[in-house]
C-alpha cells in the first residue's frame, strides 16, 4: 500500500489508547473495512469509501477491498527529544520514516489522568512537539549547508540548487514556522523532498476531547483550529473513551451509537480521512464479478502511474487505460451498459487520473 501515518503526542494525552481504539474499532467493522495488525505497533485499516459499496452491488463482484492506510504508533516524546532525551532518537527516526503526522492533543480535563507537563494546555504541548522537530530539521540543514558549500564553490550545480534552497527554508525554521508552511513551487519540489524535513510533513491534529464535546469540540479545539489557521494543517476532534465504547460494537450497533450521540462518523472514519486529504490522496476503482477494489495514488498521477499501484508491469508495459466516470458507472448500471452508451473512454499516458476513474488496463510486457 505503501501510505502511512505516524501517531505522535506526549505522554497521557491519549495517544495509545487512541490507537488501540482505532484498530479495534476497524477489527469491529471487518464486515466492511478490514483490519490486520502488523507488529504489535502498527495497525492496517480501510479507507472507509461507499462508492465502492455501491460498485461492487452493481458489479456483483464476489470480493470487496477497500485502499488501506497505515497507522503507526510512535513511542511518546519529551522535552529534548531532539538532543536524545528519552526516546528523542527513535522517536525522531520513526517519524522520519511516515508519510504524514497524527498529532494527538489532550483536550480535556480529568483529574485522574496525570498530564506530563502538570496541566493541560494543548497549545504547549503541540509547540513542544512542534519545537523539536524544529531543532531537528534546524541542525539537519545546518549539517547539510556545510558539505553543500564546498560542493558549491566547484560548481557542482546541483549543490547550488540544494543549497539555495535551504537558504530559503532556514529563516522561516529559525521564526518557529514549520516547513509546511512555506509555499514551493512545482519546479523546486524535488528538490524540497530531497530535505526529508520532520516539519514539511502533512499533519493531522488528533483533538482528543471529553465525551460531551466530540460532537462540537470545546475551548481547546478552538484555540488549536485558530493557530492552525495558515499552517496547511488538517484537524479533527474526537473522544477516546467513545472510541473505546465503539469498539465493542457491531458495525450496525456503532451507527445506533453514533447517532444517538449526534455524531456521524466513527473517530476511525474521521481520522482515516483526514489522513487521507493530509497526504494529498485520490482513489480509483477496479471492477469486476471477482472482486471491487479500491486503489490509492496521489492527486496528478498519470494513467500509468496509478496502474503501477496495482503492479509494476502494468506502468512499464502501459498501453492504455479504458476508463469509464463512477457517476456514468452507477447511471448505467454495470460496465458493458456504460460501453454501450459510449460513456468507456480510451485514455493514453498523458491522462491524468481523476478520483473516482474506474479503470481496465491494457498492457503489454
Amino acid at each position: 500500500m505503501g501510505f502511512n501515518c505516524g501517531i505522535v503526542g506526549l505522554p497521557n494525552v491519549g495517544k495509545s489508547t487512541l490507537f488501540n481504539a482505532l484498530t479495534k474499532t476497524a477489527q469491529a467493522q471487518a464486515a466492511n473495512y478490514p483490519f490486520c495488525t502488523i507488529e504489535p505497533n502498527i495497525g492496517r485499516v480501510g479507507v472507509p469509501d461507499a462508492r465502492l459499496d455501491t460498485l461492487a452491488k452493481l458489479a456483483e463482484s464476489k470480493q470487496k477491498i477497500p485502499t488501506t492506510l497505515e497507522f503507526v504508533d510512535i513511542a511518546g516524546l519529551v522535552r529534548g527529544a531532539s538532543k536524545g532525551e528519552g526516546l528523542g532518537n527513535q522517536f525522531l527516526g520513526h517519524v522520519r520514516s511516515v508519510d504524514a503526522i497524527i498529532h494527538v492533543l489532550r483536550c480535556f480535563e480529568d483529574d485522574d489522568i496525570t498530564h506530563v507537563e502538570g496541566s493541560v494546555d494543548p497549545l504547549r504541548d503541540r509547540e513542544i512537539i512542534e519545537t523539536e522537530l524544529l531543532l531537528a530539521d534546524l541542525e539537519s540543514l545546518e549539517k547539510r549547508k556545510i558539505s553543500l558549500e564546498k560542493k558549491a564553490k566547484a560548481q557542482d550545480q546541483h549543490s547550488k540548487d540544494v543549497l539555495g534552497l535551504i537558504q530559503q527554508v532556514l529563516p522561516v525554521l529559525e521564526s518557529g514556522k514549520p516547513a509546511r508552511s512555506i509555499a514551493i513551487g512545482e519546479d523546486k519540489k524535488a528538490l524540497f523532498d530531497e530535505l526529508q524535513l520532520l516539519t514539511a510533513k502533512p499533519i493531522v491534529y488528533v483533538c482528543n476531547v471529553a465525551e460531551e464535546d466530540a460532537a462540537t469540540g470545546n475551548q481547546f479545539t478552538e484555540k488549536i483550529a485558530s493557530i492552525i489557521a495558515g499552517e496547511n494543517a488538517e484537524m479533527v476532534f474526537i473522544s477516546s473513551a467513545i472510541e473505546a465504547e465503539i469498539a465493542s460494537l457491531n458495525h450496525e450497533e456503532q451507527k445506533e451509537f453514533l447517532l444517538s450521540l449526534g455524531l456521524e462518523k466513527t473517530g476511525l472514519d474521521q481520522v482515516i480521512q483526514k489522513g487521507y486529504e493530509a497526504l494529498d490522496l485520490i482513489t480509483f476503482f477496479t471492477v469486476g464479478p471477482k472482486e471491487a477494489r479500491s486503489w490509492t495514488t496521489h492527486q496528478g498521477s498519470t494513467a500509468p502511474q496509478a496502474a503501477g499501484k496495482i503492479h509494476s508491469d502494468f506502468e512499464r508495459g502501459f498501453i492504455r487505460a479504458e476508463t469509464i466516470n463512477y457517476n456514468d458507472y452507477v447511471a448505467c448500471g454495470s460496465e458493458t451498459a456504460a460501453k454501450e452508451a459510449g460513456k468507456m473512454r480510451q485514455e493514453g499516458k498523458d491522462y491524468i487520473v481523476k478520483d473516482g476513474d474506474i479503470f481496465h488496463f491494457r498492457f503489454n510486457v
